[in-house]
């Protein structure tokens, strides 16, 4: 909220009315203050209210009130000073009526949308059906500076030298104080020449000295493991999501389809003209 709103909810004094409505009485229709003319009623108000930041909601209704009418009673007032409210603003209220309108209406669709057991399992099938699922690795690695140094550790592990001692003790990388431990890891993930090492070595092995552009590597391969494609029950939320704004998605392309819709060639417009505001002077 801006600083001009905050201002004017903070000034927010009690007013005296006229006779009090019974609480029965009052509708969405009910005047509670005319400024110039111009009437502001109880649907004005609970409009308001419902777009205030989510801390204000929590202050005490009766404050909530009193602020909310005097800012209402103070922003009719400023804006009757201005008959000829400027291009710019005129534009602005244009866009903030398309939004509320589209906004109404997308939500009644989207509260609507009815996700079917049924096609939370095609949506499943049609991710799944074909899953290949590739090889992960779980693999350990000292860093060193030099292929001398990696050659010299892997005489030490050769001897019984324990590796995730070593990697605490020599590594220069950020997984030395967790004994050089990379965890899970699929294709992809590594630089290319240590992937190819990886993926070369057998289980417990121990690989020649790697180089990368991080250095020289002496690698360990922990494990290999080939992962299955996760249950519909592990991907529910997930697949439950996606049908919802798919649907979404298919109704409001409909309504866009069905609307007459000619779009002028403007590929000759320099993006940057949006921040141009001098072409909203008149």
């Amino acid at each position: 909220m801006s600083k001009i709103n905050s201002f004017l909810l903070a000034t927010a004094l009690c007013t005296t009315l006229g006779t009090p409505l019974v609480a029965e009485d009052v509708t969405g229709n009910t005047v509670v203050a005319t400024v110039g003319g111009t009437e502001i009623t109880v649907g004005h108000m609970i409009a308001m209210t419902a777009n205030l930041p989510a801390e204000q909601r929590q202050l005490p209704i009766e404050v909530i009130f009193e602020g909310v009418l005097e800012r209402l009673i103070q922003q009719e007032a400023i804006s009757q000073t201005q008959s000829d409210p400027s291009y710019m603003t005129q534009l602005q209220l244009e866009n903030e009526r398309r939004s509320l309108i589209a906004s109404e209406i997308v939500n009644g669709i989207a509260e609507a949308i009815e996700v079917t057991p049924e096609a939370v399992q095609a949506a499943y099938d049609r991710r799944f059906d074909n899953f290949t699922p590739s090889m992960e690795y779980n693999a350990s690695h000292i860093l060193v500076e030099t292929e001398d140094e990696a050659k010299a550790l892997i005489t030490d592990l050769e001897g019984g030298a324990d590796f995730a001692e070593l990697a605490k003790t020599k590594s220069t990388g950020p997984s030395g104080p967790n004994g050089g431990e990379l965890g899970w890891f699929g294709l992809g993930r590594m630089v290319p020449e240590f992937e190819t090492a990886v993926v070369a070595m057998e289980k417990d092995g121990i690989s020649a000295p790697v180089q990368t552009q991080f250095g020289w590597h002496v690698i360990k391969l922990n494990d290999t493991r080939q992962p299955e494609a996760p249950t519909l029950e592990e991907m529910q939320g997930d697949l439950e999501q996606e049908v919802w704004r798919e649907a979404l998605q298919a109704k409001i392309s409909t309504m866009v389809d069905a609307a007459s819709v000619e779009r002028a060639d403007v590929t000759g417009i320099d993006p940057n003209v949006l921040a141009d505001v001098t072409l909203l002077e008149k």
